[in-house]
């Protein structure tokens, strides 16, 4: 009898094994069953054309779900990187269209790396405006970002009252000329978002992987008080993060307005919503503490193949909304699920132990 309940036990944490293992690559499994299926439901998926269109616009999801990634692993949110977006192409526009009246009767021209350069401290400055909201004042993370984001889009607005911004060639006299290299150049035929997305993403995961502030970032989500006392600087690990996100919402906003050629300053509405999706569906946990780079990126790929499929099938944008809200919905639940799984099969491997040692 008892080598037959040894066996059984033996059975049920195998088979729990192979559940969770499953569980945790859910995401890859997700992005598998996606790309097959409009492989096959959509017309023309597969053609080279939908490829390069389909990897810019997942590489506006990843670079914000990045950011997002550690701003959620640390147990916050930041519901403004939209808006960031919206601000940032519209600074960039004015700066190219205008310059900056210095009131001397005198207007100051930038070349286009200086614009790159003032575009992306614009986005740095909003998340540590929001970093100082949460670490100076106390104030939750999500009122906190839900007022900067309207701040951010009132100023967008404010710069052009509500007009766009068109035709950002830029001057040659200036040297402002070139912001199109970002959103249709390609280097060995790969997009320049794409090169410029796998060097973000690399460096964010040596950063969480590699460093210790990677390390302070995870104990922070896992445990802030704790982490408080083992000596982390949490204020700055959160200041950080939040810098950091407002820099990869920057990028979008010059990444958008370069494929436009334009800017707009409703551009990025809802973008933070996708952002989420892709981060939790790569296993971020809400909750803090969990999460990697690599599962984000995947899981922006799951969004992104999921909306231009759905676009090339002619799915109406209501029922898209309605999908993505599922998805997330599907994900959280998926994720509570592994998590209860996990504190199972390790109570079970440690009353094993106990049981060998005895």
């Amino acid at each position: 009898m008892t080598s037959i309940a040894s066996a059984g036990t033996a059975s049920g944490n195998s088979n729990q094994t192979w559940l969770l293992l499953l569980l945790k690559l859910r995401t890859f499994i997700a992005l598998i069953v996606v790309f097959a299926f409009f492989a096959f439901a959509a017309p023309n998926f597969l053609s080279a054309a939908n490829f390069v269109i389909m990897s810019k616009h997942v590489a506006l999801n990843a670079f914000l779900a990045i950011g997002m990634t550690f701003v959620i692993i640390t147990g916050g949110i930041d519901l403004s990187v939209g808006s960031i977006v919206g601000l940032c192409g519209m600074v960039a526009g004015w700066l190219i269209l205008n310059g900056v009246d210095i009131g001397i009767g005198y207007t100051l021209y930038f070349n286009i790396f200086e614009i790159f350069a003032i575009t992306l401290l614009v986005g740095v400055l909003f998340g540590a405006i929001n970093g100082a909201l949460i670490t100076k004042l106390n104030v939750a993370p999500f009122i906190a970002t839900l007022g900067t984001l309207y701040v951010a889009r009132g100023l967008a607005l404010l710069s052009s009252d509500g007009a766009t911004f068109p035709n950002l060639v830029g001057n040659p006299e200036y040297g402002s000329n070139g912001l199109s290299v970002l959103g249709s150049g390609a280097f060995m035929g790969i997009p320049v978002s794409i090169w410029i997305l796998i060097a973000v993403g690399c460096g964010a995961a040596y950063i969480a992987g590699r460093t210790p502030l990677g390390r302070h970032i995870y104990a922070v989500g896992g445990n802030e008080h704790a982490a408080a006392l083992s000596g982390v600087k949490v204020n700055r690990v959160k200041m950080f993060v939040y810098m950091f996100s407002g820099f990869c919402a920057a990028i979008v906003g010059l990444v958008i307005s370069s494929q436009l050629v334009a800017a707009h300053p409703a551009t990025g509405e809802t973008f933070e919503l996708n952002a989420i999706a892709a981060a939790v569906l790569g296993g971020t946990s809400m909750s803090g503490g969990r999460g990697r780079i690599a599962g984000t990126i995947i899981g922006a790929f799951v969004i992104g193949i999921l909306s231009d499929g759905l676009v090339m099938m002619g799915v109406s944008s209501f029922w898209q909304t309605v999908i993505k809200g599922l998805v997330i919905i599907a994900a959280v639940v998926v994720d509570q699920a592994q998590q209860r799984l996990q504190a199972k099969v390790a109570l079970q491997q440690q009353a094993a132990l106990s049981t060998q040692e005895g």
